[in-house]
């Protein structure tokens, strides 16, 4: 029917059903709408899921500063060590 969208409603918990044509025109839209409803999408091709938006989790992790405190030896790391080594196996 025209201007009636071929987007399919999944199995329950699964989210929204979009062919890849449709994905391909409608593709900012879609990453709005899953960044504000949290509504996972699939993307199909010839009616086979091959891709699935999912929202990014809300918890972000620092990755500048996420060790502090976890050093707890402060050695000399570019001076000589007591021991003999050689790099012949």
């Amino acid at each position: 029917m025209p201007g009636k969208s071929r987007s399919k409603k999944g199995m329950a918990g699964r989210g929204r059903r979009v062919p890849a044509t449709e994905f391909k025109a409608r593709c900012l839209e879609l990453l709005d709408r899953v960044r504000q409803t949290r509504e996972e999408i699939t993307v199909t091709k010839h009616g086979k899921p091959v891709a699935k938006l999912v929202p990014l989790s809300q918890e972000t992790t620092k990755i500048f500063g996420c060790l502090q405190g976890a050093v707890t030896r402060y050695d000399d790391l570019v001076g000589p060590i007591d021991e003999r080594w050689t790099a012949d196996g």
